[in-house]
């Protein structure tokens, strides 16, 4: 009898032992696409889900296994923006309102894009804005106002990005063109030739590319949603083949811009349309990863923008839903985070903003310097699991 107990003693403790190492160490990744819904916050993603697939049915977003919640703020203020909230994702750093990856005194921070490259690992930017708009500029560029988008066009093609697309070509080509939204005459498209992109600005042209770097800008501001572009979907789909080539990994980062323009508007149906074509994209990387096995999926918001609430009647499978927008700016509120994929288990509680790429920097190695402890991270996780045995 006590042999036997010694024994079960042994492989309980072999047990303990591994479950313990599995906790304290990440899995292997080699890629990861990060979804930012500017403006997204659960009221926008339940109605999205109400009115496409019902009450009983799920966006691809909430098909995502693990879930959590982001605080927003800035530095300087309880309401963030899209350049602050970019900004924390991208560097790990809380900046004020309206900045692009720099401090509050004006220091550029590396952004973990930059570290990435460093590293031979490709990254891209996607977005339905200009392309030089506050979230994906924040990746990829280091400015102290993010209206300075002639100064963002700049830096982006010197950035080491092998994928830039989305809106904004007026910010690309030189002030003499009348089309032109530039400070000065410098002729980027031809500049970004010359640095090896190759220049792109139709669906049609899209389907048909197969180059290792791709500059796309489809509309001269932001899109129109017509038949000449791609739809986010289809340009996820071509940036995820370009650049999982990449034999050192990638980096991806898509956003859905007008997500955020249609709620300032308060315009209820065009907010929960861009929503859906944000979650067509998620699919689309959901799909990738489930075969590659080695992505990790992250999808959430900046900030959540409109302060939208639910209120319609309480009758069983009404989907004619009443709403309120509280405000035509943004708010305070916590966002979802949703992932999915190696490590994917980091990602859930309460966090700051600035937890995502401190996390995402020991996943990839980047050493970028944070005196970020994950052990933090799954010393909650244990407390959880304690709690819900």
């Amino acid at each position: 009898m006590n042999k036997i107990i010694v024994f079960l003693l042994i492989f309980i403790a072999i047990i303990n032992a591994e479950s313990e190492k599995s906790k304290s160490e990440y899995t292997p990744v080699k890629n990861i696409i990060i979804y930012i819904g500017d403006g997204m916050g659960s009221a926008q993603v339940a109605s999205a889900s109400y009115k496409y697939f019902g009450v009983n049915g799920k966006l691809e977003i909430e098909k995502l296994p693990i879930v959590g919640l982001i605080k927003t703020h800035a530095a300087d203020n309880l309401i963030t923006d899209s350049a602050a909230g970019a900004t924390a994702f991208a560097t790990g750093y809380k900046t004020n309102v309206g900045m692009v990856s720099v401090t509050p005194d004006s220091i550029a921070k590396e952004t973990i894009f930059e570290f990435a490259v460093k590293k031979g690992i490709k990254t891209g930017v996607v977005a339905t804005s200009h392309i030089t708009d506050a979230t994906p500029s924040c990746f990829i560029s280091h400015v102290p106002k993010r209206s300075m988008q002639s100064e963002i066009a700049e830096q982006m093609i010197y950035s080491g990005a092998s994928i830039i697309m989305g809106g904004g070509k007026s910010q690309f080509i030189p002030k003499t063109d009348m089309e032109s939204e530039r400070v000065d005459d410098k002729d980027l498209i031809s500049n970004a030739i010359e640095n090896g992109f190759e220049f792109i600005d139709t669906k049609e042209k899209l389907e048909k590319c197969n180059s290792d770097k791709i500059l796309g800008l489809f509309n001269l501001h932001g899109f129109t949603f017509n038949k000449e572009e791609p739809t986010l979907a289809e340009m996820t789909t071509k940036a995820i083949s370009i650049l999982s080539k990449s034999k050192n990994g990638f980096m991806l980062m898509v956003e859905g811009s007008q997500i955020d323009w249609k709620a300032h508007d308060n315009d209820f149906e065009k907010t929960i349309e861009q929503v859906k074509l944000f979650d067509d994209a998620v699919k689309v990387g959901r799909d990738f990863a489930e075969i590659n096995g080695e992505t990790l999926i992250i999808v959430t918001a900046d900030h959540e923008t409109g302060g939208l609430t639910l209120t319609g009647n309480n009758k069983k499978n009404n989907l004619d839903l009443g709403v309120n927008w509280a405000t035509g700016g943004h708010t305070a509120i916590p966002v979802p985070i949703y992932s999915y994929g190696p490590n994917s288990q980091f990602f859930t509680g309460v966090m700051d903003n600035t937890d995502i790429p401190k996390i995402i920097s020991e996943l990839f190695s980047l050493n970028m310097n944070f005196n970020f402890d994950s052990k933090n991270k799954i010393v909650e996780l244990e407390k959880s699991e304690k709690l819900n045995d």
